[in-house]
């Protein structure tokens, strides 16, 4: 699903659907999967694992440094996961159990969604619907690549409901 303001990208990941929810509900690890560069690290005093209506802050790079607000507007456990920000930006992760060649896994569906956001005809002077389809692509291949990483190290993956 593609228009202006909503950029949408999948990707078949060979790991569970509560395992990759697991890494997109732990702010801590988003700067490890942004794919778009501008995501530095998860600000201190936040949720160690993101639930319905959790306010995070993130640490950001666009140019200058900056801070952003995180709300998150969807949460269905180990299915989808949204968050929004003042401006009205959505990122949402859809997350379906799938099979590729054999092998289980999830099918992951990222979503930049600017349908709301005041001004954007601002976002398309910046640029930003030029670069979201290469930035969702790189985003999933670092969680696909992070995932994969990590079992090939047998970490278990973040679990803070344990």
């Amino acid at each position: 699903m593609n228009n202006r303001y909503m950029v949408s990208r999948s990707r078949f990941i060979a790991a569970s659907p509560d395992e990759i929810f697991e890494v997109l509900a732990t702010p801590a690890l988003h700067s490890e999967i942004d794919g778009s560069g501008t995501v530095k690290g998860a600000q201190p005093r936040g949720p160690e694992r993101l639930g319905p209506g959790a306010r995070f802050g993130m640490e950001m790079k666009i140019g200058v440094d900056y801070k952003i607000l995180n709300t998150v507007c969807e949460f269905e456990e180990g299915r989808r996961i949204a968050w929004r920000h003042f401006y009205g930006h959505i990122w949402r992760y859809l997350l379906e159990p799938a099979t590729e060649s054999g092998v289980a896994g999830t099918l992951v569906t990222e979503q930049w969604d600017a349908r709301a956001v005041r001004g954007r005809f601002l976002l398309r002077l910046a640029g930003y619907l030029r670069r979201h389809p290469a930035n969702l692509e790189q985003t999933l291949a670092r969680l696909d690549r992070y995932l994969s990483e990590r079992r090939a190290q047998d970490v278990p993956a973040p679990d803070a409901r344990a």
